[in-house]
């Protein structure tokens, strides 16, 4: 991605084809530049926007109707069924700017924990961002959401606890990440684009990502796949010896390739060979004895 250069060693369980990075850096912060690009600087709205992004996001809701779906991720969050005034956390938030869309859009209990934040901040009244580990709280929660933090944590089964633990009964966990259930993968091995070694410490197959949360005392409801023609084209720029430079695009791939990739990826979704998918879990509600 960066041009760092280096050489590093995955395992592949042999029962579930998840991928686990055997060493791990002492410095892994010398593969999160300042520039990297979650921590680019929070872009707020304006009045006008934030009005019209709250209407929005009641029409969506009230309606499902995609028409009034926001431009982030609408699909997981029609299914995560979140209701305005449910305590939702976003672990590995990075600079806060999803939750500051849900904030904007009528969300009012949000949280976001990343360690390598420079400080922790009170960005809005209802939206805090703390520099800790989810496991450093003594919060729980309706909805946890982890957007491509999870292949990021050093131990994924420890992180699945910890997520039930501070999740109420009845909450929901959401999980976004590359799985290694991945035809790219399985085509160009260490030029993949998602393996993005070595920030990606794990990457779990489907099979390995469901035992875990079972294991922990999640029921898996459903998985999506949500893989994109970035798939394609950035194991593609990796091909041609380049870094992960979206100006390049144009220099190698013309529209008609790009589009085809694009049709490519849907195409990968619906077999279940996507490079990347959404667990959608659940922290069972507590028998009641009567």
């Amino acid at each position: 991605m960066l041009g760092l250069g280096g050489e590093f060693r995955y395992a592949s369980c042999s029962s579930c084809g998840s991928l686990q990075l055997l060493n791990i850096p002492k410095d892994l912060g010398f593969y999160y530049p300042s520039d990297y690009y979650s921590f680019g600087l929070l872009q707020p709205s304006g009045f006008l926007r934030r009005l019209l992004k709250k209407i929005r996001m009641q029409a969506f809701l009230a309606t499902g109707y995609p028409l009034f779906s926001p431009p982030f991720g609408s699909y997981w969050l029609n299914k995560l069924h979140s209701k305005f005034k449910e305590r939702i956390a976003d672990v590995g938030c990075g600079n806060g700017q999803l939750l500051y869309e849900l904030h904007v859009s009528g969300f009012k209990n949000l949280h976001g924990f990343d360690p390598f934040l420079e400080k922790g901040s009170q960005l809005v009244a209802g939206l805090k961002l703390w520099k800790k580990e989810l496991a450093q709280t003594d919060l729980c929660f309706d909805v946890l959401m982890l957007h491509h933090s999870f292949e990021h944590m050093v131990d994924p089964e420890q992180v699945l606890k910890t997520c039930f633990e501070r999740l109420n009964p009845g909450g929901r966990l959401l999980v976004r990440c590359p799985v290694a259930d991945a035809a790219v993968w399985k085509e160009k091995q260490c030029l993949w684009v998602q393996l993005d070694a070595p920030r990606h410490l794990t990457v779990p197959s489907i099979q390995g990502f469901v035992g875990a949360a079972q294991r922990c005392g999640f029921e898996v409801q459903e998985i999506i796949f949500d893989s994109t023609a970035f798939q394609f084209w950035g194991t593609a720029l990796y091909e041609q010896g380049e870094k992960l430079d979206r100006g390049r695009i144009s220099t190698y791939f013309s529209e008609k390739q790009l589009k085809e990739w694009e049709q490519k990826a849907i195409q990968y979704n619906r077999d279940g060979i996507g490079d990347q998918a959404c667990f959608f879990c659940v922290k069972p509600r507590e028998n009641v004895d009567l």
